[in-house]
């Protein structure tokens, strides 16, 4: 497979950036990692940047490919969250720190992520959102019950309080993971923090990044949030893979520049439709539960 691969991350209106991301490649695999730390607790900075070294640290050693890669994920997250809990202790003064996670793990041509908090995962294609991760907040939780609508939600005084995260208390954090999907020409794959994702809706984020060249597009993307939050934006930070082709990539073959597809609007409007009613249709038993 081949892709392109960027990333950026905007202080915004805040003293500090407390959010970490990075991209992580090892021969055919790619590890994307994005924490965002709560900066209603001291030392977010801390616990985002234990998750990306220990992250990092795991992805080094694994042996390629990875042969399970939803227990991979989930070891990344709890070794994560003691090395969280471990640094605090280790701060002067003792601070008890804490960071959302979303990590999305590309090898053989399939993605799988995991994620807690309510920084997200979205896999969009033909501009078009396929999958996003649901948010583990207070406000996603009435927004699921139908206690609030999505106005509501998106205004919510309380729309900050997590219900998961790394690090804080010694308490096992819920970790949400995916089943693996299999990526296709053109997919585009984004880990963001809630300063990107907030201030725009998903049709908003999908339209902008579709158009290439990637770098170009989310800085544009990060440059609207910011702009639109002004003059309260939070962090914006994310990770965007945009796949080129599903070929394997040759010991030679560079990264290709992003190039548009040859297929009509309506043709891609099409084709993203039929995917989303797949998507639909595999989930139909666990969503009429």
């Amino acid at each position: 497979m081949q892709y392109d691969i960027s990333r950026t991350s905007r202080l915004g209106n805040r003293e500090a950036n407390q959010d970490r991301v990075t991209a992580l490649e090892r021969d055919s695999a790619v590890l994307l990692v994005l924490g965002d730390g709560l900066g209603g607790k001291a030392g977010g900075e801390i616990a985002s940047q234990a998750l990306v070294d220990t992250a990092a640290a795991q992805f080094e050693q694994a042996d390629l490919p990875i042969a399970q890669p939803a227990a991979f994920l989930k070891d990344v997250m709890f070794r994560a969250h003691r090395a969280i809990i471990e640094a605090g202790k280790a701060a002067e003064p003792p601070v008890e720190p804490a960071t959302t996670a979303v990590l999305c793990l590309v090898q053989n041509g399939r993605a799988l992520w995991a994620h807690t908090g309510d920084s997200r995962f979205y896999l969009f294609r033909n501009g078009l959102s396929l999958y996003r991760t649901e948010d583990h907040s207070y406000v996603e939780e009435l927004y699921q019950k139908g206690q609030i609508s999505l106005d509501k939600r998106q205004g919510h005084p309380m729309r900050g309080y997590l219900t998961q995260c790394l690090g804080q208390t010694t308490k096992v954090p819920g970790i949400q993971i995916s089943q693996e999907v299999a990526l296709r020409e053109g997919d585009t794959l984004l880990l963001c923090s809630d300063g990107l994702w907030e201030p725009l809706d998903d049709a908003q984020i999908g339209a902008v990044l579709f158009e290439p060249p990637l770098r170009e597009s989310l800085n544009a993307l990060a440059e609207r949030a910011e702009q639109i939050s002004y003059p309260s934006s939070d962090n914006i930070s994310a990770v965007v893979l945009r796949v080129t082709s599903v070929q394997a990539k040759s010991a030679t073959t560079r990264k290709i520049a992003d190039k548009p597809t040859q297929h009509s609007p309506s043709d891609r409007l099409q084709d993203a439709i039929e995917e989303i009613e797949q998507v639909i249709e595999q989930y139909r038993d666990e969503m009429d539960n």
